[in-house]
């Protein structure tokens, strides 16, 4: 096993993959693995030895749709409390955001995770509405807390997804021209490596799950590489200090006990057949949609859009980068999104903006 943190070991790989005179287009899935490929400069040292890594859809509050955004407002403005990650508070939606409603005095509360929201529920007996966000990483938390007998007074807006459905959608578009792809380190301490085979039996993608030091990257690459080589096309684990086959079977039966899946938009893509993560009726009781139907329903009948002039779901696709767009670092910047690309810590153009050079 080589040291996480070793330049001898970096210089060594990175001449390697100089030497194989590549020109290859990888994509990533995983806004903390872009955050490794910039802090690092290791964005621009690939570009340099032929490797051009594109962001996918791998920020989850990016991925939220813009009606599941207008769903936990109308909420808010029904008077009902939310419980929301801080990340959520600034996505702009048609009427605002969780920012704008708290200041208008909607009960909005920041929480750092569902326990949050169910203590929240039971210290103030008020109805708590938590906004359930994340991949395959966060979402056995949500349903751990579902299961645990939580007060009647507590329920979830679920925007739960799942990444394998989307990363079919992503090689089915074709709309990049992937030679691989690197696999998310937390999910697949969920899920394992196992859901990510088929991709590379039906589309023939090399696949690296890596971890998220630099050397985790650099070496994901360099695997890809050599699979392309080699004309081969698998799973291959980097990350085997932290992900198994089978990934985590008590998470994974959690999440099955209380979600089923169904079939939900992502922003920038088109319905992704079951992608989203719906609680069973069997615990209708904490399944917001289904507690406040009456209040939702207008929502549910309106169709809404990105806001004017914001590229996030061409680069969730990842047809398009940050700095590709026009009002990246103009009229979009952390103080000021015109979308959640620019709000999550996750977003490829937060972290764009966070780590460009001065005068750029």
């Amino acid at each position: 096993m080589y040291k996480l943190r070793d330049r001898e070991t970096s210089r060594k790989v990175m001449e390697k993959l100089e030497s194989m005179k590549l020109d290859l287009t990888f994509m990533h899935v995983c806004g903390t693995h872009q955050d490794t490929l910039m802090r690092f400069g290791l964005d621009s040292e690939f570009k340099r030895v032929g490797v051009d890594i594109r962001q996918g859809p791998g920020c989850p509050v990016c991925v939220t749709p813009p009606k599941e955004v207008e769903e936990v407002l109308a909420l808010a403005k029904a008077g009902l409390t939310i419980a929301a990650f801080g990340d959520v508070m600034k996505v702009p939606g048609e009427n605002g955001s969780l920012n704008d409603a708290k200041a208008d005095g909607a009960d909005v509360h920041i929480v750092f995770g569902v326990d949050d929201a169910v203590a929240l529920a039971k210290r103030t007996g008020k109805e708590v509405v938590f906004m359930g966000i994340g991949f395959e990483t966060t979402a056995p938390t949500t349903a751990s807390a579902v299961m645990s007998d939580p007060p009647p007074n507590f329920s979830v807006l679920s925007c739960h997804r799942t990444v394998p459905p989307a990363l079919a959608a992503i090689a089915g578009m074709g709309e990049v021209r992937l030679q691989g792809m690197i696999q998310p380190g937390h999910v697949s301490v969920i899920i394992g490596t196992e859901p990510y085979e088929f991709l590379s039996k039906q589309y023939h993608v090399p696949q690296v799950v890596a971890g998220f030091e630099p050397l985790d990257l650099m070496m994901a690459v360099f695997m890809l590489a050599r699979q392309v080589r080699e004309g081969r096309a698998e799973v291959e684990n980097e990350y085997s200090r932290v992900v198994h086959r089978e990934g985590n079977p008590g998470a994974l039966k959690a999440m099955t006990d209380v979600f089923e899946p169904s079939d939900v938009l992502w922003r920038g893509f088109p319905v992704i057949p079951g992608s989203g993560l719906a609680i069973r009726r069997r615990f209708e009781q904490h399944d917001a949609r289904r507690r406040f139907e009456d209040i939702l329903r207008p929502v549910e009948e309106k169709e809404f859009g990105e806001v004017e002039g914001c590229r996030c779901g061409e680069m969730l696709r990842g047809i398009l980068t940050s700095e590709e767009c026009p009002l990246f670092a103009t009229a979009c910047t952390p103080a000021t999104p015109m979308g959640p690309c620019m709000v999550s810590r996750e977003g490829s153009c937060y972290i764009a903006h966070r780590y460009r050079k001065k005068g750029a």
